[in-house]
């Protein structure tokens, strides 16, 4: 029997698109002589689909593609296995259908319906009952869905209805060290169940989400037989045989995973990609500014677009150094981009001029505004999305300002840590994705990682003025984002003494009205702003020593 995993991108809403992904991809796999092309969850409607889910008409469309792509079996090739919406009595359900010679032969939904971090399908799904195996062509398939292998019970009901193998079609999104994760869990249900496990997840990005891939089969035993990359669309035919304790994959094929930054900096050129190119803009504008936020931000949109629709403006004001402007000028010929320089200075004193004169924090303000507005002006007269550059750090404790650097349609940045930001940018230094439209060496002089970070909107600023040392504060917020701890065990984790852990804690809840407003980003770690963590605006609640 030859089982071939479909491990393919989905647009969300493009149902006529993603029934033509389909078939191609089914004759691929018959041309490679596959019995059965499984395919990811959703993969008719694209995961996640959200409260598209609520409107009636789109679940009746997906009903009806799916009846339409069962009809396009009926020409003796490959049977199917792929995810869609089934609406009955008023309610919808996840479900995965198992269709051939023009027939849909079975359905299942799904069970087990995850109603946490980046996930509320119990906001548009009504569960299923526990799944029955699939009998096809004398083999009882058991089917769970995702989330249904996280919990113990739907592969243990399916081993004791007799279920011979487990294929598990998933949408299953990127986060730091998920890999590892999803193996372990795997691995676990075959030991539990002594059933082989075929698991495939889509890839492509999403929003905020930017799925891997990163398919698997494990057998018996636990030992990995089959490992596709990440990131790419892929189409692997998995040969398998039954023995005297059952059916097994006879396939061997492992294909390397990113390690560690690669992984988090292809999840960033996923995210932002697909999302240009998805909402239909010609290219994206960057403010920047020599610093190294936005210098990684632009290697990132080079290495996802290409130079060619990549446009960085550098925009001085009387507190821009020398070094900046060298650095970015440096930083945008390296990279190949179209580059300007469109100084402050004149909106600055025009400013000035119509409020009599503002000084501290205000004053800083309206820098970083003023570039804004010079940004949306470029980007609405040419098209262009603007990018943001703030990363997680600044993000979190409100070192950014409303409707000025926090302005813009995405950010690559949003749920990297300054910390990881240095990581990545000496790593895109000295390496190239896999996936890059970059080029070859570096992409941004080596003084923009080895100065202090400064926002240069006063005279010698630098972030540390303000803040702790971005190694300290990084851990302390860790903490309290990631893990969600109080202060007083932030204090004890990190070393720091508590009031200062408290006055991190204070910055970081009073900037949530902040955090509101900004644009989405790539998630990357395990509590992304945004989709993860929804904290509320007016909230009293401070957590103790």
């Amino acid at each position: 029997m030859k089982i071939a995993l479909a491990q393919i991108d989905q647009r969300v809403g493009d149902i006529a698109g993603n029934v033509e992904a389909m078939l191609e991809w089914r004759a691929k796999a018959a041309d490679a002589g596959a019995d059965l092309v499984m395919f990811p969850e959703l993969q008719i409607t694209g995961y996640p689909p959200e409260d598209l889910v609520l409107k009636p008409g789109f679940v009746a469309a997906a009903m009806e593609a799916s009846e339409r792509l069962a009809d396009a079996t009926a020409d003796d090739g490959p049977a199917i296995l792929f995810g869609s919406i089934h609406g009955r009595a008023g309610a919808a359900y996840n479900t995965v259908l198992l269709a051939e010679n023009g027939k849909v032969l079975a359905r299942r939904f799904k069970h087990e319906l995850p109603n946490y971090g980046t996930f509320d399908e119990l906001r548009v799904f009504r569960p299923g009952p526990l799944p029955e195996p699939i009998e096809w062509r004398g083999v009882k398939l058991g089917v769970p869905i995702c989330e249904d292998i996280w919990l113990e019970p739907v592969c243990q009901y399916l081993k004791a209805a007799g279920a011979e193998i487990l294929l598990v079609p998933n949408g299953s999104p990127y986060e730091l060290n998920k890999d590892e994760i999803r193996q372990a869990l795997a691995m676990e249900r075959v030991t539990e169940t002594g059933l082989p496990l075929a698991y495939l997840n889509r890839v492509g990005g999403q929003d905020e989400l930017a799925f891997d891939g990163s398919s698997f089969v494990v057998n018996r035993g636990g030992k990995i037989v089959v490992q596709m990359r990440e990131w790419d669309e892929a189409l692997t035919i998995t040969e398998w045989a039954k023995g005297d304790d059952g059916w097994a994959c006879t396939t061997e094929s492992i294909e390397p995973l990113d390690p560690y930054p690669e992984d988090v900096y292809h999840a960033m050129m996923v995210g932002l990609g697909d999302y240009v190119t998805r909402n239909r803009f010609p290219g994206v504008i960057i403010g920047l500014s020599g610093g190294i936020d936005s210098a990684l931000t632009a290697a990132v949109a080079v290495d996802a677009l290409g130079a060619d629709k990549v446009w960085c403006v550098m925009m001085p004001s009387d507190y821009t150094s020398s070094d900046s402007l060298e650095d970015a000028k440096a930083c945008a010929e390296m990279l190949g981009v179209k580059y300007d320089i469109i100084p402050i200075k004149p909106g600055v004193e025009a400013m000035h001029e119509m409020l009599d004169g503002v000084d501290g924090l205000a004053a800083e303000n309206i820098q970083s505004r003023l570039r804004m507005v010079t940004l949306m002006a470029l980007s609405n007269e040419h098209g262009h999305m603007l990018v943001t550059t703030g990363n997680k750090s600044e993000m979190s404790v409100g070192y950014a300002t409303l409707y000025g650097d926090m302005s813009g349609g995405y950010n690559p940045l949003k749920d990297a840590y300054k910390t990881t930001v240095f990581e990545l940018s000496r790593w895109r230094n000295a390496k190239k994705p896999r996936r890059a439209l970059g080029p070859d060496g570096p992409v941004m002089p080596v003084r923009i990682i080895e100065k202090p970070p400064s926002a240069e909107l006063r005279p010698d600023q630098k972030d540390e003025d303000s803040l702790p040392p971005y190694a300290k504060l990084d851990r302390m917020l860790e903490a309290l984002v990631e893990d969600e701890v109080s202060v007083g065990e932030a204090a004890r984790i990190t070393g720091v003494d508590v009031e200062t852990v408290r006055e991190i804690e204070r910055k970081l809840l009073i900037a949530e009205y902040k955090r509101r407003q900004a644009p989405p980003g790539v998630k990357i770690g395990r509590r992304n702003f945004g989709r993860d963590r929804r904290y509320p605006i007016t909230n009293f609640y401070r957590s103790g020593s």
